[in-house]
């Protein structure tokens, strides 16, 4: 049975893995902890080559599109259009909040901490926006700062590019490291379905259905805002690029699966790639430079997540909302969504500054850790389809995109 498996594409693994995750969980309830491990270790391998990733596709990238003229402008759309996206998934967030209100008629024990309220919370805006320039590039690096990392490579890739003759060798060796590096990636997402099926065996062993039940609303409500979302993709595919958006659904199946099973957009980097360029289409310049920056900076599931917890909680409270409220908690869940990526736990982080901006306690964090897990498997997935999305729309734009092999019908 499992040598048959084996012979299956990778994401029938991963459903498989996950299915008997859930299973050995359940029956191992808190010993599943020693499977941990397993999931641990195949996140980390991804983690150890994604700086090395970053650096040498960007530089790539950016010197494989051309003319500085020509680099700068896609850097400008794609930075652009990801941050209208983030907004776009903010102002989602907030009418599925409003609407469905999760919190109303909901219990969460009360926190006494005084919380200065700030309106206008521009130092902690400010100050997250200053975080994203590194005042030294190699700590950044050891660090696993992927923010400062993006930002410190876009600008030696445009200078490299700037004087091409000069720095030709460099240049080179850089599109080399990138095939060593995406070569490497594949052969560790080859043991997803073993870190898949670790995690969650640990996930449901350790933590059980019952961490779902007092959470269950915001838990819905999250993940009907990812759903509007993910219609939403169709949409901007059609109104931006004037494509059909059915091929686009069906063909980034695969990576869906996988996202949504790992939890990791890194992890999922290399198979986004493949499946863009070998059944979409998407040109190898606009792959290696715009979905890299994506896979760092965007996480449209991320901001439907800080927004909707951040008002769940409100709601919750009793606390009612003011239009400079959602205001602020607009820019901050946008701003935060964007900050969060490529940090551990980073949307965690960031829904503290959130609920600090509308006066709440930042301890009610430590109550949605506990459902994390969960609520990532769905943002995950939406923040993954959202690189994609970005992608193909600025390659469409630049009449970059084998439109023939976008409609045609692939073998799976």
């Amino acid at each position: 049975m499992i040598y048959n498996l084996l012979k299956k594409p990778l994401w029938m693994q991963v459903i498989a893995a996950g299915f008997f995750g859930i299973v050995i969980g359940i029956i191992l309830d808190e010993q599943a902890e020693y499977l941990k491990p397993l999931g641990t270790i195949f996140i980390n391998l991804i983690k150890m080559v994604i700086v090395p990733l970053i650096i040498f596709s960007l530089i790539s990238g950016i010197n494989a599109v051309g003319s500085n003229s020509r680099a700068s402008s896609i850097a400008v759309h794609s930075i652009v259009a990801f941050f209208i996206s983030a907004f776009i998934s903010v102002v989602i967030g907030i009418v599925t909040a409003v609407i469905l209100k999760p919190g109303l008629n909901t219990t969460i024990p009360r926190i006494t901490t005084e919380v200065a309220h700030d309106p206008h919370t521009s130092h902690n805006i400010l100050s997250v926006i200053e975080s994203f320039v590194s005042e030294n590039a190699i700590q950044s690096m050891c660090e696993g700062n992927i923010i400062q990392v993006i930002i410190f490579t876009v600008l030696i890739g445009l200078a490299m590019s700037s004087m091409r003759e000069k720095c030709a060798n460099v240049i080179k060796l850089s599109h080399e490291m990138s095939a060593v590096i995406f070569k490497l990636i594949e052969g560790i997402v080859k043991l997803a379905p073993i870190g898949v099926f670790g995690y969650l065996a640990w996930s449901v062993g350790t933590q059980g259905m019952d961490v779902l039940l007092s959470l269950v609303k915001l838990i819905g409500a999250i993940i009907v805002g990812c759903l509007i979302q993910y219609i939403l993709y169709g949409v901007y595919l059609k109104v931006f690029a004037g494509l059909n958006p059915g091929p686009f659904y069906k063909k980034m199946f695969e990576p869906q699966v996988l996202a949504f099973s790992t939890s990791s957009s890194k992890a999922t980097l290399t198979t986004i790639m493949r499946v863009m360029h070998d059944k979409l289409g998407v040109s190898k310049n606009s792959i290696n430079f715009v979905l890299p920056i994506g896979t760092s900076i965007n996480m449209n599931g991320g901001a439907i997540y800080l927004t909707v917890a951040s008002i769940f909680f409100a709601q919750s409270l009793g606390k009612e909302l003011q239009f400079i409220d959602y205001f602020v908690l607009g820019v901050t869940c946008t701003i935060g969504s964007i900050g969060a990526a490529g940090i551990p736990s980073g949307i965690l982080l960031f829904l503290g500054m959130a609920l600090k901006a509308i006066g709440l306690p930042t301890e009610y964090v430590a109550l949605i850790a506990g459902i994390d897990r969960i609520l990532d498997m769905f943002t995950t997935m939406i923040n993954v389809l959202g690189d994609a999305v970005i992608t193909t729309i600025i390659d469409k734009r630049q009449n970059c995109l084998d439109t023939d092999k976008y409609y045609s019908i692939n073998k799976e």
